[in-house]
């Protein structure tokens, strides 16, 4: 995975978990089948009522989850994902009010995964993902996170 090598504890990034990030951070890359995944310049659906960017994913890219994060009262926890220190955790449970319930349905049905499995891989993973996109403390532009997804 290049990248993401290291960004998850045990270095085994499935590729549910990988369409449930993409759909998360990048939207536009992935859906959950295997020809349109390998396809990157191929939309996915998106729902109505999700406030979803061209290409920023179901919260609009890295920089709305991390606002989503932020306004659920996780700010230190997002921030400690950013920052150049040690990352903390997030409880699913968390995660999942965070997110919403739609969010999180949305993803688990692209990823084709349960909800609580979801939420319980994400929430591993995430601090280890945003660390790596974030590696001096920035966030990058939507285009820079789908390109890191592509790799």
């Amino acid at each position: 995975m290049g990248l993401f090598d290291n960004a998850v504890p045990g270095g085994n990034i499935t590729k549910p978990l990988m369409i449930a990030l993409g759909a998360l951070l990048v939207g536009k890359m992935l859906s959950g089948r295997s020809e349109e995944a390998a396809a990157p310049q191929a939309p996915a659906p998106t729902p109505a009522g999700t406030d979803a960017s061209a290409d920023g994913g179901l919260l609009g890219g890295l920089g709305g989850l991390l606002d989503k994060l932020k306004n659920a009262g996780h700010g230190n926890v997002a921030d400690s994902w950013v920052g150049t220190g040690q990352n903390q955790p997030i409880n699913p449970g968390d995660l999942g009010s965070a997110l919403g319930p739609s969010v999180i349905r949305e993803i688990a049905q692209r990823a084709g995964m349960n909800e609580q499995e979801l939420l319980q891989q994400l929430s591993t993973a995430l601090p280890g993902i945003v660390d790596k996109l974030t590696p001096n403390g920035q966030i990058p532009q939507h285009h820079q996170v789908a390109s890191a997804f592509n790799s």
